[in-house]
C-alpha cells in the first residue's frame, strides 16, 4: 500500500500535491452577474479613453503623418501637393544659408542657455532648502516667472527693458557702460534672449527643491564627520543623489529650448532680426510656412527639428548610465 493511500485511510484527507491536475479543485467560479459587472466596468474604462484616443490620433498622429508626407512635396495653399521626393531636404542642408544660420543660432541658444538656467535653478533651490522662514513666499516668487515667461506680454516688456532708452541701458549707463539697445544690436540680442530663458527657471527650481528634500541628512552628517567641506559634500553627496532630477530637468530644458518661438517673434517683430540673430528654427519654420506659403518646405524643417531633438534625447538616455545614479544602484 502506498504512502498516499495510507494517509487517506488514516486521516481521511488527500494532499493537494498528490492529486493530478485534472483532480485538483478549481478556483472559485465566477458568477454570471459578476462576469457581467466586470464586462461593464471594462467597457466603461474604454469609454472614458475614447475622447483621449480621438484627440491623440486626430490631433497628433494623423497630422504628423500628413506633415511627413507634405515634407516630400511642393505644396502651397492654392495648389495641391506635388511629389518631389527629397528635394526639400537637399535644399535644406545644401542650398539654404538662412536655415544653416538659424540652426547655429538655435544650437548656441540651447547649449548656452540651458546649462545656465539649470545652474541658476539648482543654486536657488539649495538656498531655499536651507531656509525655513519665508520659504513658501520665495518659492512662489521664483516660480511665478515660469508661469508667464512664454506669454506675449512678458516678451513685450522684455523688449522695452532692453531697448535703447530702457531701464537696463539706463542702469548700465549709470556705471559708465554704454551698450545702447540690446534688441537692435546683433551681438547683444541673443544674450538678451538667453537672459529671458534663464529668468524662467521657476519650474526647474521647484523640481530641484523636491529632489533635495529627498536626500537623506545622514549622508551629509557622515560626510561632515569624515572631514568633507561644503564643496566636497556637494560633489560627493548632492550631485550623485540629485542626478536623476538633473537628468529629467536637462532633458526637458533642452527640448523646451529648441521650441522657443513667442519671445523671438515678439522681440524681432517676426523678422528674426537684427541680422538674423533671433531667427530660431521655429521662427524660420513659421516664416517659410505662413509668410511665404511654402508648406511642404516648412514641414521638412519641422521634421528635421524633430529628428535633431530625438537624436539628442537618445544620446542622453544612452549615456545616463555613466552619470545618473538611482536609489539602490550598485554603481
Amino acid at each position: 500500500m502506498s504512502t498516499t493511500t495510507t494517509r487517506v485511510i488514516v486521516t481521511g484527507k488527500t494532499s493537494r500535491r498528490s492529486l493530478s491536475p485534472r483532480q485538483r479543485p478549481e478556483g472559485p467560479a465566477v458568477r454570471p452577474g459578476q462576469r457581467s459587472r466586470q464586462r461593464k466596468e471594462t467597457l466603461a474604462g474604454y469609454g472614458f479613453l475614447v475622447p483621449w484616443l480621438l484627440g491623440f490620433f486626430g490631433l497628433t498622429i494623423v497630422p504628423m503623418i500628413y506633415s511627413l508626407y507634405l515634407s516630400f512635396t511642393r505644396y502651397t495653399i492654392f495648389q495641391p501637393p506635388s511629389w518631389i521626393g527629397l528635394d526639400n531636404y537637399v535644399r535644406l542642408f545644401t542650398n539654404d544659408p538662412q536655415f544653416i544660420q538659424s540652426a547655429w543660432i538655435t544650437l548656441i541658444y540651447v547649449l548656452v542657455g540651458t546649462p545656465i538656467m539649470l545652474a541658476a535653478a539648482l543654486i536657488v533651490a539649495m538656498l531655499l532648502n536651507y531656509r525655513d522662514r519665508g520659504a513658501a513666499f520665495f518659492r512662489s516668487a521664483f516660480y511665478a516667472p515660469s508661469l508667464i515667461g512664454a506669454s506675449v506680454s512678458v516678451a513685450i516688456v522684455w523688449r522695452a527693458m532692453f531697448s535703447g532708452d530702457g531701464p537696463v541701458d539706463g542702469f548700465l549707463s549709470f556705471f559708465g557702460i554704454n551698450l545702447g539697445s540690446w534688441i537692435g544690436n546683433p551681438s547683444l540680442v541673443l544674450p538678451a534672449m538667453i537672459i529671458l530663458a534663464v529668468w524662467q527657471f521657476g519650474a526647474t527650481m521647484v523640481i530641484f527643491l523636491a529632489g533635495l528634500k529627498q536626500v537623506p541628512k545622514e549622508l551629509y552628517e557622515a560626510a561632515e564627520m569624515d572631514g568633507a567641506g561644503p564643496w566636497h559634500r556637494f560633489r560627493a553627496v548632492t550631485l550623485p543623489m540629485l542626478s536623476p532630477v538633473i537628468f529629467f530637468n536637462l532633458l526637458l530644458g533642452l527640448i523646451g529650448a529648441f521650441q522657443v518661438f513667442a519671445s523671438a517673434y515678439i522681440i524681432s517683430n517676426g523678422t528674426g532680426g537684427p541680422a538674423g540673430m533671433t531667427n530660431f528654427i521655429t521662427l524660420y519654420l513659421y516664416k517659410r510656412g505662413f509668410s511665404d506659403g511654402q508648406y511642404g518646405y516648412a514641414a521638412a524643417i519641422a521634421w528635421a527639428l524633430l529628428v535633431v531633438v530625438a537624436i539628442i534625447a537618445f544620446i542622453l538616455f544612452r549615456t545616463q548610465k555613466n552619470w545618473v545614479h538611482y536609489s539602490g544602484d550598485n554603481r
